[in-house]
């Protein structure tokens, strides 16, 4: 199977060429090579005869991994088929490459000015008054705090950023922040994206490595948790050596709901994410969630309007997951299935979850428990159906 750069396929002759995508319709709206035509990867062998044969065929992935396997099913049918090596990601790293040469700094500049102002003025409704919200709602951030805003280069993290950024600009808090970004061993094309659409967004970075990916590498079971555990670890102690007293990480609105019904269906219990969380293992540090109330809508919405293109999956391993326009998806993928159900159902729906963790009567469910207490409904259920029969004879018990 023959293979070809990104570099190498600009300079074919476009009359020549038929460039399909595969990725979901989705991410092809958002953005892919120009003139690529989109045949989703699920639908590919039922729409196969729509490509033309008497043209050589490029086929596009997020990373040229998942195209490979279409490319051959082509050159079994007798197509001129090549893949395209590194894939979107790929032409999405070299398109911001040279948008950052090729503008003047002033252009620059400006390009950053109307993304903050996009964030006061046409999304002041949807994500700053959210954001406001929580944070004064959940006391979030306190006169003196140090911040470390924590990074990982997709559109939530990048979008706190910016919104503490206009909060040290326009807030009445006086506090400090750092955004400080990990290397856990992305790959290049993915590291390369993350400091470039840090400089267009005049986030400057604090940026520190580790070799996380390595470490998880040769493990089979549970690799995603034990990344997500260590790489908070090394966010806390970076953090703490900094001088902040918080980190804070990008989770949203959605994410909350998904979190919520993940534990009903499949772990059987009602808990949730939570605003903030002191740390248990380093003693002084606390994680804030400032987006607690931002619906993710309002963060693509945000994103795509000012046309701005982040990494989706910078994870080495799952980078071929459904949000990569990969394969099979995670319980979390599945969540955000239902809640797309349901808001087509009823727009209510997503906020009477939300709302079903902070509204719990505790005289109607079986159990709980709170630390090492924990409660059954028989306990006192006598006990109180005696009290009440004694209010009803107005006496005392």
């Amino acid at each position: 199977m023959r293979s070809i750069t990104i570099e190498e396929l600009e300079k074919t002759d476009c009359f020549k060429r038929c460039i399909v995508d595969i990725r979901p319709e989705e991410q092809y709206q958002r953005g892919t090579f120009p003139g690529a035509v989109n045949i989703p990867m699920e639908q590919f062998e039922k729409r196969m005869a729509e490509i033309p044969k008497e043209k050589t065929v490029y086929l596009l992935c997020h990373t040229g991994d998942r195209s490979r396997a279409c490319t051959e099913k082509l050159e079994a049918e007798g197509y001129d088929a090549i893949n395209i090596s590194g894939g979107y990601r790929a032409y999405l790293k070299l398109s911001l490459s040279r948008y950052m040469e090729k503008e003047s700094e002033e252009k620059k500049r400006e390009k950053t000015a109307e993304i903050e102002r996009s964030i006061i003025k046409k999304y002041r409704k949807s994500i700053w008054r959210p954001f406001t919200k929580a944070l004064n709602e959940y006391q979030l951030i306190q006169e003196g705090d140090k911040i470390a805003v924590c990074i990982s280069g997709g559109k939530d993290s990048m979008l706190l950023a910016k919104l503490v950024q206009e909060l040290k600009k326009h807030g009445k808090i006086s506090f400090e922040a750092v955004f400080l970004v990990m290397n856990p061993g992305y790959n290049e094309d993915n590291w390369n994206i993350i400091q470039d659409n840090a400089e267009l967004l005049g986030i400057p970075l604090t940026v520190f490595h580790s070799k996380i990916f390595d470490t998880v590498a040769g493990i089979e079971r549970n690799p995603c948790y034990l990344c997500a555990r260590m790489r908070r670890g090394y966010l806390y102690a970076k953090a703490k050596e900094l001088g902040c007293n918080k980190i804070a990480l990008g989770h949203h609105f959605d994410d909350v709901i998904e979190t919520i019904l993940m534990g009903m269906l499949y772990s059987g219990k009602v808990e949730t994410m939570m605003p903030k969380l002191h740390s248990q293992h380093f003693e002084g540090m606390e994680l804030i969630r400032p987006l607690y109330l931002v619906k993710e809508e309002a963060i693509k919405s945000w994103r795509d309007y000012n046309g701005l293109h982040f990494i989706q999956c910078a994870c080495r391993f799952t980078e071929n997951c459904v949000s990569c326009g990969g394969g099979r998806g995670s319980k979390r993928d599945e969540m955000k299935e239902l809640i797309a159900q349901f808001r087509k159902t009823s727009g209510v729906i997503e906020t009477n979850i939300f709302n079903s963790v902070k509204n719990i009567n505790l005289r109607t469910v079986i159990g709980y428990h709170k630390d090492d207490m924990t409660y059954q409904f028989l306990d006192d259920y006598d006990k109180r159906h005696a009290v009440i029969l004694c209010k009803d004879r107005d006496c005392v018990i």
